[in-house]
């Protein structure tokens, strides 16, 4: 009885320790790991090979080295010319086309303001008939100005007189080319005397003005 007892509790432990045996007490699973924070700035890798940053690049301009500057002698110029009167008539002059002191005379009257316009004729005699100079008070060109003529050299200032008067007249001559007149000067500024001659309605001629050493 005693031994029935025995082996029956000992049944009862091999049970109790089988059980024991099928039911394990679950692991405990690790936390996972969390990632280390990274840096905002570190955010994307910088290569092991990039470049330093360039220089900054000054934007001042470079001077250039001053050169020396050198200035030619001018050459002598002609006496420059007054500006055109507009109240001055338009002077008409009528000469040989190889007449060289016929030009100087009319650079004359340019300087003295004057319009010109030349007119280049091989035979000035029909000029000369039709506008009424006397026989000899001729000269190597004749100009038309305000309704008159003037024959040869006639200072401009003359003209300018004659055009203020308005006399009744047919124009103005010099006969001949003084030495010294408009357009027949000389290196030493001499003068040859000369008169500047009114030519009146008739044909008639009367001093006007008088003109250098006498």
């Amino acid at each position: 009885m005693i031994a029935a007892r025995a082996l029956a509790c000992s049944f009862v432990v091999a049970a109790l320790a089988m059980l024991v045996a099928c039911v394990r007490t679950p692991e405990p699973v690790p936390a996972p790991t969390a990632a280390a924070p990274v840096p905002a700035d570190s955010a994307s890798s910088t290569p092991a090979s990039a470049s330093p940053p360039a220089p900054a690049t000054t934007t001042s301009a470079a001077v250039a080295p001053a050169v020396p500057v050198v200035v030619a002698e001018a050459s002598p110029a002609s006496p420059p010319m007054t500006p055109v009167d507009v109240s001055l008539p338009l002077v008409v002059v009528h000469k040989s086309p190889s007449c060289g002191c016929c030009v100087a005379w009319v650079e004359h009257m340019q300087r003295a303001g004057f319009v010109v316009e030349v007119r280049n004729v091989d035979n000035l005699d029909p000029v000369k008939t039709r506008v009424g100079v006397p026989a000899g008070k001729g000269s190597c060109h004749t100009a038309e100005v305000g309704g008159y003529f003037v024959e040869g050299h006639v200072p401009a200032d003359d003209i300018k007189r004659l055009l203020a008067e308005r006399p009744d007249a047919k124009g103005l001559t010099v006969p001949g080319m003084p030495m010294g007149s408009p357009g027949m000067e000389v290196p030493d500024g001499r003068v040859q005397a000369y008169t500047v001659e009114l030519v009146g309605r008739d044909g008639a001629t009367s001093a006007y003005a008088q003109h250098g050493e006498g």
